[in-house]
């Protein structure tokens, strides 16, 4: 029995590893049908989102943070994507807990639409802060500035990121409900 046990949980790691695996596999490809207006999904913050939302938040800021670093290794480290990633982790785990929306395809891709906003806005703030020196007056001006580029940025990334949320989190869930049937 204990054998057994040892099996599923490694084979249940094996499955989240692979999809995560899977996500950085497809933030450096680039299909056609994917993109909109050149921008594709944000497939990190998508896992991350599923993850989190059957989980604590410290799981979800766990899990925030890794793949925040792991996508930092992939491109610029600054400025980072582990804040973003670990505030969408806290907040789509506290949106569970406290029952705000069911568990469906329309509330996890309303759940991407709204996460994938809140991280540009914190990519972009993260940008105008990079800026050394700034007068309030010049540091206004360049919040208003990335806000202005960040806009369509985040609106198409939200929308292509919910669309594809639910291929990532369908098999996902599917999967961890079998999981949790099988050790109990």
């Amino acid at each position: 029995m204990r054998q057994s046990l040892v099996k599923i949980h490694l084979l249940n790691w094996t499955v989240v590893i692979g999809s995560l695996g899977l996500c950085l596999l497809l933030l450096t490809v680039r299909l056609p049908g994917l993109e909109l207006l050149g921008i594709a999904p944000n497939w990190l913050l998508i896992w991350v989102v599923c993850w989190s939302v059957k989980r604590s938040m410290v799981a979800g800021l766990l899990a925030g943070v890794t793949l925040g670093w792991l996508l930092d290794g992939m491109t610029n480290p600054v400025p980072t994507h582990a804040l973003s990633l670990a505030v969408v982790g806290i907040l789509t785990a506290r949106l569970h807990k406290t029952r705000y929306l069911q568990e469906d395809f329309i509330s996890i891709a309303l759940i991407i639409f709204g996460m994938t906003i809140l991280a540009e806005m914190i990519m972009g703030w993260q940008f105008a802060f990079l800026e050394p020196n700034l007068s309030l007056d010049k540091f206004v001006l360049t919040l208003a500035h990335q806000w202005t580029y960040h806009q369509q940025r985040a609106l198409a990334s939200a929308i292509v990121s919910s669309l594809w949320g639910p291929v990532v989190y369908y098999p996902l869930n599917r999967w961890w409900q079998h999981q949790s049937v099988n050790t109990n």
